[in-house]
Parts: C-alpha cells; sequence; structure tokens
C-alpha cells in the first residue's frame, strides 16, 4: 500500500497578490534545502527569479551551504505581489521520485477557495505539465502551449493562465531561455 501525502505547506498568498504560481505537489522532504516552495537545491525556480529581477542567477542562492535564502524570497515575493501553491493537496508517490509522472494525485487543490482569498490575483502561472493538466480541467479551459496563455473564469473574474516550462532540471531547457519564458509574465506589465 502507497502512503498518503498531505501537503505540507501553507498557500503563500500576500494581501497584493496579483500572480498566483503553481506547482504539482513539493518533493518529499529529504531533497528540501528551505522549508518553503521550490526547496529542492537543484530545481531552478530561484535561479530563475533571480536572473529575471536582478541579472543574476544566484542572487537568492546560499552557494557554499547549498540552500536557498528563504526570508530573502518570502519578503521579494510579497513585496512583488506573488503567491505560491499546488495543485494537489494529498498524493501518492508511486516511486519514490519527485517526478509528476509518478504523482498520483488523492485530492487535487480547492483551486476556487484558493484563489477567493487573493481577489487582486488575475494571473496563473503553472510550472509544469501535471499542474497545467489539473488547472485547465477544474476551469474548464483549454491547455496552453508551454510560453503561451489562455483566458478563463472564476466567478466573476476573468483572468489568464501561462503555462510556464517546468524549473526541474530534468525538463530540457537552459536556465537562461526558462527565465526568458518567465520573464514574459513576471516583468510583461513593465
Amino acid at each position: 500500500m502507497i502512503q498518503t501525502e498531505h501537503h505540507p505547506l501553507e498557500p503563500f498568498l500576500p494581501e497584493n497578490a496579483w500572480l498566483l504560481m503553481l506547482g504539482s505537489f513539493p518533493p518529499s522532504r529529504q531533497r528540501w534545502s528551505m522549508d518553503f516552495f521550490y526547496p529542492n537545491f537543484i530545481n531552478d525556480m530561484w535561479r530563475i527569479f533571480g536572473l529575471i529581477f536582478f541579472g543574476d542567477k544566484d542572487h537568492f542562492v546560499d552557494v557554499a551551504n547549498k540552500r536557498f535564502r528563504k526570508e530573502q524570497i518570502v519578503e521579494f515575493l510579497t513585496r512583488e505581489g506573488v503567491a505560491l501553491y499546488d495543485t494537489a493537496s494529498s498524493v501518492r508517490r508511486t516511486r519514490n521520485t519527485a517526478s509528476d509522472k509518478d504523482l498520483e494525485v488523492v485530492t487535487p487543490t480547492d483551486l476556487d477557495a484558493l484563489l477567493s482569498r487573493i481577489p487582486r490575483c488575475t494571473t496563473v502561472v503553472t510550472t509544469g505539465e501535471k499542474a497545467t493538466g489539473i488547472f485547465a480541467a477544474h476551469f474548464g479551459c483549454p491547455v496552453p502551449k508551454v510560453g503561451s496563455c489562455v483566458e478563463f473564469r472564476c466567478g466573476s473574474r476573468e483572468m489568464r493562465l501561462f503555462r510556464m516550462p517546468s524549473s526541474s532540471r530534468a525538463y530540457p531547457m537552459k536556465l537562461e531561455r526558462k527565465a526568458e519564458e518567465y520573464r514574459k509574465v513576471l516583468k510583461g506589465n513593465e
């Protein structure tokens, strides 16, 4: 019998959030370098943010200790209005990996309730195929191609869903190219 894992983190929802980023589910704890989202040190999410906003992939990285700088990340995301969570609240790992293909979703996240908690949010970014599929199925919208977006409705809100490349190193795209894709959303309104 495969054990069911429940999400170990609370949603990160700054009051001013205009953007919600959704992955699928965190990796198992032994892969964490910090107690926050995208905690695996070989995941590139915080390097992508460092490149986009500071021109330095190591801006949020404590290279010497192989950790991310959680306090700096939280402060930055709060200031910029970026919320984080995942599309699954509980899963079973069919293999002991962090790969989406090895995740069986037991309980999807209540996406309507999540979005109701951030009323200023107009944009959702999914960071992988599984997260995109779960989100699109829930809202009955088309699955966008990587790097593109579709519109959807959440209650009375017209919103946009962007599908971004996975920040996992297993995804076959260079860090700089991933940053270019994420830049379209994160800095697109400048």
